[in-house]
């Protein structure tokens, strides 16, 4: 009896698929539209899964770039004894902290712990080889080996020239060349004043960007990473790759040693977190083609429902009507998945060179194409078209026999328990958000938010229906378009629905990046007075630094209006090896100190106690430690008011400091304390002191000369400030450290009023993703409407109706679609963000130090975008739809 049931099945199935193949090839144009619309992200995450299987170097392929023509390649970083992995990848000391090299090794080092007969080649990579390109200094990636040795020739391609054997000569990699603005032939300079002349264009198959090869290592080679590239006379010993292991040697070899287990410490475990979401993400996005293909699947059995009256009265039960529906998303997805997948590993494989140099920056290894991930893919997109049938196949197997042999419309109305469900999947999606949020869990905000927009799925069918009902006060087109969505919610509702969900997303997206920058730029403390700028010295500190005059002198070239001064820090005083060993800090009176930590489990205290509230924040782009100065450098400093300044300078002529936090003040005297790295206890002494209550509101320490002298201490020059005029430009920035290079190498900081900024792109790129869903669901629904509509325009024309009517009328609906779904997102959305931001603001409520709330911004320009795009929609319906209105004689 069983097998007779499933023989029935499965001859049901079978008939269903040929039928839904039919319809297919009778439907050319709706076959089209959702072949293109599953094919589209199949054919994206198939060129994605196989360009990542080809990037994703097998351990063959990664060792044979490290090996080239040897038999093995030895790493000597260690003076203790190492383990290694069996293919030498990776590599941990046997016993205690790893040890490294204090100096490379050397050839005859190497040679003496390998057999008679064996031959080594050096190579180093990671080096640095610095240039000035124009007046900007520019550091490029270098490695120093001899590209005509048999074992160091395969690791690299020569394209032009040859590689180099002299001293002086370098080969450059194709994008260097272009960097460097040089040809084969012509002379490069270094930024210590060595010459090399390029011979010849070397590419690496690991590294295609800018890349400079030396001529072998050499004694003056700057300090890189070594590998010994070694051709063995013979098979390779276990025993040896034991004794190069005790030695402190890794050895990478093509063929696993024995007796060795694969390395399994430090292997990345999969972030359950970063899983979830990836999870939820890909659902949101099936759901969405599934709201988009949708409409054309209800318009199909709209079309069909004489032929399926036919089959229920031939004996077809609702299973048997439920099949042949569903066999059409099972053809079509089958379809589309296949479609997609053509297209994107053949897009993958053209694109190859492209990904190669503008993505990943290297060669990709043997062309694969992961059919594991391409079989989850296929799967995906067919389940999304067996999805998208599933509505209006329950449907179909609902519908009267009789209402679909007279080819009346269905009059039903969707069931009140699909209100009650979306309600309940909203607020349940909605609690589940702000419960995640509270915890900072993104899976669990994701989820929350997907689950309220499902719900909120489920309620639009009967919000069509409300909104049709309503329309009976509006004129007679926009009543007509308003109707038709109404009587065809089964098209209309996953619409509306798509439009609704990317707008939401978007919306609640782009609210929550508005929100945390307009929060950045609350906490943002510039160091310094905005536009200001703070030039340091790069590396050490020269014995004589230039003078204040000299870098003015530089500065006022590129900055005409500036001014600059010289700083200094507090440092050890006497013949100390470390100047910075000594720090000095003005010191809070313990009565006015705050009494909790924050390991303290009374916060709730501490947000009342005043004295736990610090009248500063900390800088976040310039810090600047204590300082040493006359008094000259501190209108650059704070950006106080004149009479304060005179005031502050007063105290520091008599020998006295500067603090701006005047709780450190008590009768105009400060404890100032010296600290000292190396060891010993501090030392500390009153100090005269003025509070500056304008300007910056950052805590400063500023002695005075004499001050620092009294506490044992000497002035450390640390730089220069330059108080500018205005804010100077990234442009002006570099130009001002290649003008300063000359007298000294320095790196700048300015001083920024507001945080930098890179949401506009942003916001900018979730704009236009929700339009174009937005513009090609209305392109969809309004198209199938026109198609469904057409008995409705021929009476339209029978009783006169203005042929421009048709025109008017295909706006409407497009208009019905794009702005009820961005209506209900931008709601929707709105809702999200405003539930998430007051649970994360309730979380930093209960925190301490008290952090401040984030405040619920709505960016401009996604609004802007959502509001322009309904009208681009319908403006596109109008423009695209014909005004002529078809008379009955055409449809028959």
């Amino acid at each position: 009896m069983t097998g007779g049931r499933l023989a029935a099945v499965r001859g049901s199935w079978r008939t269903a698929l040929r039928i839904a193949r039919r319809e297919a090839r009778r439907s050319r144009r709706r076959t089209l539209l959702v072949l293109v619309m599953i094919a589209l992200p199949v054919l994206g995450l198939s060129f994605a899964a196989v360009s990542y299987d080809m990037s994703d170097l097998t351990r063959a392929e990664r060792i044979e770039r490290q090996l080239g023509g040897a038999d093995v390649a030895l790493r000597w970083e260690s003076l203790t004894a190492v383990r290694q992995d069996a293919w030498g990848e990776s590599a941990w000391p046997v016993e205690g902290e790893w040890v490294g090299r204090t100096r490379p090794a050397t050839a005859e080092e190497v040679r003496a712990l390998l057999p008679d007969g064996s031959r080594v080649a050096r190579t180093r990579w990671w080096m640095t080889f610095s240039t000035r390109i124009g007046r900007h200094v520019e550091s490029l990636d270098a490695r120093a080996l001899d590209l005509t040795d048999p074992l160091t020739r395969p690791l690299a391609r020569v394209l032009d020239g040859r590689p180099p054997v002299r001293p002086d000569e370098i080969a450059v990699s194709p994008a260097a060349l272009r960097r460097l603005d040089t040809r084969i032939g012509n002379p490069v300079r270094t930024i210590d004043g060595a010459t090399y002349r390029v011979v010849g264009v070397v590419e690496y198959p690991d590294n295609l960007r800018e890349v400079i090869t030396l001529a072998g290592v050499t004694p003056e080679t700057a300090a890189g990473s070594d590998t010994w590239l070694v051709d063995l006379p013979g098979p390779l010993d276990p025993g040896l790759a034991d004794r190069l292991n005790a030695q402190g040697i890794q050895i990478v070899v093509r063929d696993p040693l024995p007796g060795r287990e694969e390395l399994t410490r430090g292997m990345r475990v999969p972030d359950a977190d970063e899983a979830g979401v990836v999870g939820v993400v890909g659902g949101l996005g099936l759901l969405e083609v599934v709201l988009l293909v949708g409409p054309a699947f209800a318009v199909s059995v709209r079309r069909r429902r004489r032929d399926l009256a036919l089959v229920a009265v031939a004996g077809g039960d609702a299973s048997h009507l439920r099949r042949i529906v569903l066999a059409d998303g099972v053809v079509l997805g089958a379809g589309g998945a296949a479609l997609g997948l053509l297209l994107g590993i053949g897009a993958a494989f053209a694109g190859r060179p492209l990904v190669e140099q503008y993505l990943l920056g290297e060669r990709l290894g043997a062309y694969r194409i992961f059919p594991t991930a391409l079989v989850a893919i296929a799967a995906t997109a067919v389940l999304a078209g067996v999805l998208a049938a599933m509505a209006p196949a329950w449907t179909a197997a609902r519908q009267d026999v009789t209402t679909g042999l007279a080819g009346r419309r269905d009059g039903s109305r969707p069931r009140r328990r699909w209100l009650l469900i979306g309600v309940a999947l909203t607020v349940a999606g909605t609690a589940i958000a702000a419960f995640a949020a509270g915890r900072t869990s993104q899976t669990g905000v994701l989820a929350g938010v997907a689950l309220g927009e499902l719900g909120l799925v489920f309620c639009t069918p009967t919000l069509v229906g409300v909104l049709g009902r309503a329309g009976r006060l509006l004129p007679l087109t926009p009543r007509l378009a308003l109707r038709d969505a109404s009587r065809n919610r089964s098209s209309a509702a996953p619409a509306i629905s798509a439009v609704m969900a990317a707008v939401a997303g978007s919306v609640a997206l782009g609210v929550y990046v508005a929100s945390d920058e307009t929060r950045s730029r609350e906490l943002w403390q510039p160091g310094l007075p905005p536009g200001n700028v703070l030039l340091t010295h790069s590396g050490e500190i020269p014995t004589g630094p230039p003078s204040a005059e000299a870098v003015a002198a530089r500065a006022r070239t590129v900055l005409p209006d500036a001014t600059v001064v010289s700083v200094a820090t507090p440092g050890c005083a006497g013949d100390v090896r470390d100047k910075n060993d000594c720090a000095a800090y003005a010191l809070v009176p313990p009565e006015r100190r705050c009494p909790y930590t924050s390991s303290d489990p009374v916060p709730d205290a501490a947000r009342r106690d005043p004295r736990c509230v610090s009248p500063f924040q900390e800088p976040v782009d310039v810090y600047l430690p204590a300082l040493v100065d006359d008094g000259a450098a501190l209108a650059a400093l704070t950006g106080a008011p004149a009479d304060e300044l005179a005031a502050a300078r007063r105290t520091l002529a008599t020998g006295g400091v500067v603090v701006t936090d005047a709780r450190r003040v008590v009768d105009g005297q400060v404890r100032v304390e010296v600290n000292y790295n190396s060891g010993g206890p501090p030392t500390g002494r009153l100090l005269p002191a003025y509070a500056l209550r304008g300007g910056l509101s950052v805590d400063r320490l500023v002695l005075s000369p004499a001050a620092a002298d009294a506490l044992g201490l000497s002035a450390v020059p640390l730089g220069y400030l330059l108080d500018t005029a205005g804010s100077p430009t990234d442009r002006q920035m570099e130009m001002l450290t290649d003008e300063l290079y000359d007298i000294g190498p320095m790196s700048a900081q300015v001083a920024t009023a507001d945080p930098p900024s890179d949401q506009r792109p942003m916001l900018l790129l979730l704009a236009v993703a929700s339009g174009v869903i937005t513009l090609g669901a209305a392109a969809v629904a309004t198209g199938l409407a026109a198609a469904e509509g057409r008995r409705d325009l021929s009476t339209l024309a029978a009783v006169g109706a203005d042929p421009r009517v048709r025109r008017l009328l295909s706006l409407c609906q497009a208009g019905v679609i794009a702005v009820l779904g961005s209506a209900l997102g931008i709601v929707a959305g709105l809702g999200s963000a405003v539930v998430v931001l007051a649970a994360l603001n309730q979380r930093y409520a209960d925190s301490w130090p008290v952090q401040p709330p984030y405040p619920v911004t709505v960016p401009g320009v996604t609004l802007a975008a959502l509001v322009v795009v309904p009208l681009v929609a319908m403006g596109g319906a109008a423009l695209f739809t014909r005004s002529r209105l078809p008379i009955e004689r055409r449809l028959d």
